[in-house]
């Protein structure tokens, strides 16, 4: 049989999941759909994803790769992946790719979305999926703030230390928006990559903005000591969700 190499493009609602992750003591996603593989392979195979995703945090669309060798399409090997998944993970796509690909060190880019509740009373039916936030938050504020962070820095003070040192901190956002459709305030960042926690962090700094407990000033001197303080949040995980890997 051929040895085939796989890109694999994952959405998953990650409520019930430590995360994307292999971990000792949770549930993770990237474990769900390694069992899924092997009862396709036979074996145990192992999957490499784009990055991680925090316990809580969903994906409109993760991408994976692995390789094992099948005589199955790629067209068969999605419906027989979601065949043996739940139904809070589903592969979109599964690709034959080139053996040097790596959905992680070959990817340029990300997109994530953070999505806000800013009703009054919480929608049930969007719980898992938004920040129940009901203080009035101002939008012009919250832009000139996200004006603050585009383009290339230093984000330290912007992310959480991760569980591996990070020698390089300064990444490049080449978008960041905030756009509402009715109650719900969704925040958009694209960048070229991103540190532990560093989207949640820009969002609880720009809600900060928007209820008038910080200015632009205070989240510059904040950004240029390239140190994190308890001054920003961190939004919950349950808001944020990867959108799309750049390749």
């Amino acid at each position: 049989m051929k040895m085939r190499h796989l890109k694999l493009t994952v959405a998953y609602d990650g409520t019930a999941y430590g995360g994307w992750q292999l971990q000792p003591n949770a549930m993770t996603v990237q474990e769900v759909l390694e069992t899924a593989l092997a009862k396709i392979a036979g074996h145990h195979v192992r999957v490499h994803g784009s990055g991680r995703t925090d316990a809580g945090v969903h994906a409109r669309a993760q991408v994976a790769n692995c390789s094992f060798a099948t005589k199955l399409s790629p067209h068969v090997i999605r419906s027989a992946l979601n065949a043996n998944l739940p139904q809070d993970i589903r592969v979109l796509q599964v690709q034959e790719v080139d053996a040097k690909f790596h959905a992680r060190f070959s990817a340029n880019g990300k997109e994530y979305r953070y999505q806000i509740d800013c009703g009054a009373v919480a929608d049930p039916f969007l719980r898992g999926y938004v920040w129940h936030h009901t203080k009035p938050l101002d939008l012009t504020a919250m832009r000139q703030a996200a004006r603050l962070f585009k383009g290339r820095h230093d984000f330290s003070a912007l992310s959480a230390n991760p569980l591996r040192p990070v020698e390089n901190r300064v990444r490049t956002i080449s978008k960041l928006t905030i756009g509402r459709s009715g109650r719900v305030l969704t925040i958009t960042v694209r960048a070229d990559g991103f540190l532990y926690k560093m989207v949640r962090s820009i969002v609880g700094a720009l809600v900060k903005a928007g209820e008038g407990k910080s200015n632009v000033e205070q989240l510059r001197a904040l950004m240029r000591a390239k140190k994190r303080t308890a001054f920003i949040e961190t939004a919950p995980a349950r808001g944020l969700f990867l959108w799309r890997v750049f390749y």
